[in-house]
């Protein structure tokens, strides 16, 4: 498994994202690999039916909570969120492993280094899995239909 593997596996993912989002999630996917960390993106740009799925899982629909935000109230709705997977290697293949370990905190400090904002670091719902880039737009706004700025990354 190489660097290239890891990012062509997530483009399907990153597509829908906002530009600047996806190319700090493909950055942080090679910084990651250079640490012989392995992350897949498991979750990009969601649609608000697809979030409001999300959120009856647990409450009115079988499964574990594993959101608190409804369509609309995601930065994952606006192209402007995307979540990963700390990965083992296995004979080629990756398999995830969900235990939060020092691999997930290295990357959450990789991300926050990219600039982007870390859902581990929050304080009532810990999101380890969780990053987002808002150029300082709130949910509202977007909702009210502001949009990011088309802008090209600040190389490191």
């Amino acid at each position: 498994m190489n660097a290239a593997d890891l990012l062509k596996r997530a483009e399907k993912k990153l597509s829908g994202l906002h530009p600047v989002v996806a190319e700090k999630a493909q950055k942080l996917i090679k910084e990651a690999y250079l640490e012989e960390i392995y992350i897949i993106i498991t979750q990009g740009l969601r649609t608000i039916e697809e979030q409001n799925r999300l959120y009856a899982q647990g409450r009115t629909k079988p499964g574990k909570i594993v959101t608190n935000a409804r369509g609309g109230y995601s930065y994952h709705n606006f192209g402007l969120a995307f979540d990963f997977c700390v990965c083992d290697v296995v004979k080629g293949s990756l398999v995830p492993n969900w235990k939060v370990d020092r691999r997930w905190l290295r990357v959450g400090q990789i991300g926050k280094s990219l600039g982007l904002e870390w859902g581990g670091d929050w304080k009532s719902f810990k999101d380890y899995p969780h990053f987002q880039y808002t150029f300082g737009l709130s949910l509202a706004q977007l909702r009210s239909g502001r949009k990011p700025p088309i802008v090209s990354v600040t190389k490191r």
